[in-house]
């Protein structure tokens, strides 16, 4: 009888050890791969909603609580019209196509962002979604949508300081966050090779570990992220203290 597959020894050995709460990941390389192809750009978004099902569905599987994905960001509304219209078509796809395993597998969705500036048709689609998932109590998928993490704290402050004036604490204004819900931030993963975080959650960041992969979105798939949450087992996170300090602290 055969034995495991080394994959399925590399999803035994993360599970083993203790996981990060919360991991959130910049998607990028898409269009890269496509021309690195022949293909035009949205063949690499198509392949990179592919990505996002693989890993979605080995991170529920691990009992990661909360996924973050950086779907769409403020500034990607700059890009061809054409390459935007692609990218809401496939994500209203996505929504349709995704809801039924994401209510069999206990997946709550959630989105972030300027979700107004959304086209109506992705809107709806992303109410339907939220609403069918609502009452799932598995991983909070959240996507992050027309997203910018300067254009996040603006918003937050805007709403803190509404509340509190001259008295506001960093506490406040967290609570005004789009993310307020979800765990602290633990793990950011960025494929393809760039080492920077785009605006993306840079509240959230402040003591997350960054993972930084060479792969290409559409390329990622359960390997890659198993060993970026492996990476992440194997560091020791102080949070500003000394190492005997920290003591047992993952």
């Amino acid at each position: 009888m055969a034995g495991p597959t080394p994959l399925a020894e590399l999803e035994a050995r993360v599970k083993a050890r203790p996981l990060p709460r919360h991991v959130a990941i910049i998607m990028d390389g898409n269009g890269r791969w496509a021309e690195g192809r022949g293909l035009p750009r949205v063949a690499g978004h198509r392949e990179g909603s592919e990505a996002v099902r693989a890993v979605t569905r080995v991170a529920r599987r691990i009992g990661i609580e909360a996924l973050t994905l950086y779907a769409f960001s403020a500034e990607n509304w700059a890009r061809p019209d054409e390459e935007v219209g692609a990218l809401m078509q496939l994500l209203s796809e996505y929504l349709d196509s995704e809801r039924p395993e994401m209510t069999e597998n206990g997946i709550r969705l959630n989105a972030i962002g300027e979700l107004e500036r959304l086209p109506g048709f992705v809107r709806d689609g992303l109410a339907v979604a939220t609403q069918a998932t609502a009452g799932n109590a598995g991983m909070i998928l959240t996507l992050a949508l027309s997203y910018g993490g300067r254009q996040e704290l603006v918003h937050a402050a805007r709403a803190a300081a509404g509340h509190r004036g001259p008295d506001l604490r960093a506490e406040d204004l967290e609570a005004e966050l789009w993310t307020r819900g979800l765990p602290e931030l633990d793990l950011l993963i960025r494929t393809s090779g760039e080492r920077r975080i785009s605006n993306f959650l840079l509240w959230q960041c402040a003591y997350a570990e960054l993972h930084f992969s060479e792969v290409l979105w559409p390329d990622f798939r359960e390997e890659a992220f198993l060993a970026a949450v492996e990476d992440f087992q194997g560091r020791r996170r102080r949070f500003g203290l000394t190492g005997a300090q920290a003591g047992g602290r993952g």
